[in-house]
C-alpha cells in the first residue's frame, strides 16, 4: 500500500482553486486564512488506489457554510469563472445537525467542479454523562482525527503541503494490518455515538477488514446496544444497513451483526415495548446459502448447476441482488407465522418480517413491499415446489396436488396470485427451507429442488405470468353476456385467463367468452 497520494488532474485543479479561495480570505477583514484538508474516505480510497468523486474538505477556522460562501463570493470575478468554468460552484445545501439522532454536525454540500464537496470545520466533541448530545466546538486536526469512528478514516490529506496526516498515529499502520480500530476507548467512542457500531462494521465489510477484538468487545456491551437502540434515529439505521447490503461483502456484514450478537438491537421493531427476541441459531445458513448463490458462476459450488439456474432466474440485475440480501437479513422472522396486529390506522395485519422492515429499517415502500409479498406468500411456494417434486416421485399425494403441481393453468394462476415479486418470494422460501435443515445434503436436494421447479416453470413460459393479460375485458362480458356490472366480473375474468393458461397462443374472444358460459354457474350467477 502507498503512503502518497497521487492527484488526478480534476483533483489538482479542485486543489489550487480551494488553496486560491483560502488566499483570499486571508485578505478579507479579519479573516484568518483557513488551513484546508481533505479528510476521510477520500484519503483511505485514495490510498487504496480506488478513485472517489465524493470529497470531504474540513476547515480550521469556520464553518464550512461561511467558506462556500466565499467560495462564490470568489468566483463572482468574471477572470476568475473564465479560469475555472462558468459553473464552477453549485448551490450550497446546508444540513443541519440534529443532536438527537446523533447528528451532531452542521455541514455543507455542493459540487465544486463536477465533484461532490462536503464542506465543514474541524471540530471536537464534549460529551457529559448525563447527556446523550455533545457540546461541538472547533477543533485542532488531532482533535478531529481523534473524535472519528475508525483510524482508517481518520487520515487527512493537506492541500498546502500535499502530504498525508495520520494524527492518530495508527492510521496507516492499521491499513497495513486491515484492521479497524477506534481512535479512542472502544466503549466510550460506541458510547458517546452507537452509530459508530454499524459505521465499524459497514467498513469491515467494504474493505476486508478485521474489527479490533477490544472494539468487538464493546460492540457486544449490553449498555451499548441499549444506546444504539434508544439514540439512533433509525432511519440511519436502515441507512447503514442498505449501505452494507450494497456493498462488496454483504455476507461478511451480516455475520458480525450475527456473531457480535447485535441481531435483535439492528433487526427490531423498536415502536414495540418489550421487543421481540428471535433465534438467530442457524441465520448463518441462510445469509451463507445467499453468498454461495451470488458467487455461482465462479465456480467450485457443490451443485454449481442448481445454483447456476437458481441465479440466473432468480437474480436478474444488482437491485435484485440487495433485494435478496434483504429478505436475507430478515429470514429468521419468518419463525413467527402469525402477522402482527396493526394499529387502528392499519387495515392490514403484517408478518413480522415486514414490521421490522419497516418499523426498524424505515425501508422504502417498493423493497418493503417486496418482504411483505414474500412473508405472505412464501409457504403457499414452498408447497407448491414441494408437489411437483411429490408427483415427479412415486410418494403418494392427493390427485388434485398432483394436478396443481404440473398443470400450467393452476401454476400460472398461483404466480398471478403471488404477484410481480414472486421470484424474490421464491428465494425467500428457499433460504427459510436452508435454515430448517441440518444436514448439507439436505441443502443440496433443496437447491436441486428449486432449480427444477423453476425450470419447470420456464419451460412452461410462466415466468411472467403475473403481467399476462385476459383476451376480453369486463365490459366485453357484460355485453356478451346481457348481465349488468357487479363482483362477479372478478370470477369471469379469472375462468377467462384460466383457459388462456390451459390453451397459449389461442387468443378468440369467442372460445374465452364460451368458457364462462359453460362456468356460468361457478360465478353464483342463474
Amino acid at each position: 500500500m502507498t503512503r502518497k497520494i497521487t492527484l488526478t488532474d480534476h483533483e489538482e485543479t479542485l486543489r489550487q482553486l480551494l488553496l486560491d479561495v483560502s488566499e483570499y480570505i486571508g485578505t478579507q477583514g479579519d479573516c484568518i486564512r483557513p488551513q484546508l484538508r481533505f479528510t476521510g474516505g477520500w484519503v483511505r480510497d485514495k490510498l487504496l488506489g480506488v478513485e472517489s468523486k465524493d470529497i470531504d474538505i474540513s476547515i480550521d477556522s469556520m464553518t464550512g457554510y461561511r467558506f462556500g460562501t466565499l467560495m462564490k463570493q470568489y468566483l463572482d470575478d468574471p477572470a476568475r469563472r473564465t479560469q475555472y468554468g462558468e459553473d464552477v460552484v453549485g448551490r450550497l445545501a446546508q444540513i443541519v445537525a440534529n443532536p438527537e439522532k446523533s447528528k451532531h454536525l452542521e455541514t455543507v454540500t455542493t459540487k465544486v467542479l463536477g465533484l461532490d464537496i462536503d464542506l465543514v470545520n474541524l471540530r471536537k466533541e464534549t460529551y457529559d454523562e448525563d447527556s446523550r448530545n455533545p457540546t461541538m466546538e472547533f477543533g485542532s486536526p488531532e482533535e478531529d482525527a481523534l473524535r472519528r469512528d475508525s483510524t482508517v478514516n481518520a487520515l487527512f490529506y493537506n492541500l498546502e503541503t500535499s502530504e498525508v496526516e495520520d494524527l492518530t498515529k495508527k492510521g496507516l499502520e492499521d491499513m497495513e494490518l486491515k484492521v479497524i480500530r477506534t481512535p479512542l476507548s472502544p466503549y466510550q467512542t460506541f458510547k458517546d455515538d452507537p452509530l459508530r457500531i454499524l459505521r465499524c462494521i459497514r467498513f469491515a465489510s467494504k474493505l476486508g477488514y478485521n474489527i479490533e477484538s477490544e472494539a468487538e468487545k464493546s460492540m457486544s456491551d449490553e449498555s451499548i446496544k441499549n444506546a444504539l437502540r434508544a439514540k439512533i434515529s433509525r432511519e440511519r439505521v436502515g441507512i447503514e444497513i442498505e449501505k452494507m447490503l450494497k456493498g462488496p461483502r454483504p455476507r461478511y456484514a451480516l455475520s458480525l451483526i450475527d456473531r457480535l450478537g447485535l441481531y435483535d438491537t439492528v433487526f427490531t421493531d423498536p415502536s414495540q415495548e418489550g421487543a421481540l427476541v428471535i433465534d438467530t441459531t442457524h441465520w448463518s445458513k441462510a445469509y451463507n446459502e445467499l453468498c454461495t448463490i451470488e458467487r455461482a458462476e465462479t465456480g467450485g459450488c457443490p451443485s454449481p448447476g442448481a445454483l447456476e439456474t437458481i441465479k440466473n432466474m432468480l437474480i436478474m440485475n444488482d437491485h435484485e441482488l440487495y433485494l435478496s440480501w434483504l429478505l436475507c437479513a430478515v429470514t429468521p422472522w419468518a419463525q413467527l407465522e402469525n402477522p402482527v396486529k396493526q394499529k387502528k390506522r392499519s387495515k392490514k395485519n403484517l408478518a413480522m418480517a415486514a414490521v421490522v422492515a419497516r418499523e426498524g429499517l424505515k425501508t422504502e415502500n417498493k423493497a418493503l413491499n417486496v418482504i411483505r409479498d414474500a412473508a405472505v406468500h412464501y409457504t403457499e411456494i414452498i408447497a407448491s415446489k414441494d408437489a411437483y417434486f411429490e408427483e415427479a416421485s412415486s410418494v403418494v399425494v392427493p390427485m388434485k396436488r398432483k394436478q396443481e403441481a404440473l398443470s400450467r393453468e393452476a401454476l400460472g394462476m398461483a404466480i398471478r396470485r403471488w404477484g410481480g415479486n414472486w421470484r424474490s418470494a421464491t428465494l425467500f422460501a428457499m433460504l427459510v427451507e436452508i435454515m430448517r435443515v441440518e444436514e448439507s445434503t439436505g441443502r443440496q436436494e433443496i437447491e436441486e429442488q428449486y432449480a427444477g421447479w423453476l425450470t419447470h416453470i420456464k419451460s412452461l413460459d410462466l415466468m411472467n405470468a403475473y403481467t399476462f393479460k385476459p383476451v376480453v375485458d369486463g365490459a366485453q362480458l357484460i355485453l356478451a353476456l346481457n348481465r349488468p356490472s357487479g363482483k362477479w366480473i372478478v370470477g369471469a375474468l379469472n375462468i377467462v385467463m384460466e383457459w388462456q393458461l390451459r390453451n397459449p397462443g389461442k387468443t378468440a374472444t369467442e372460445d374465452a367468452i364460451g368458457e364462462v358460459k359453460m362456468r356460468w354457474k361457478e360465478l353464483g350467477l342463474e
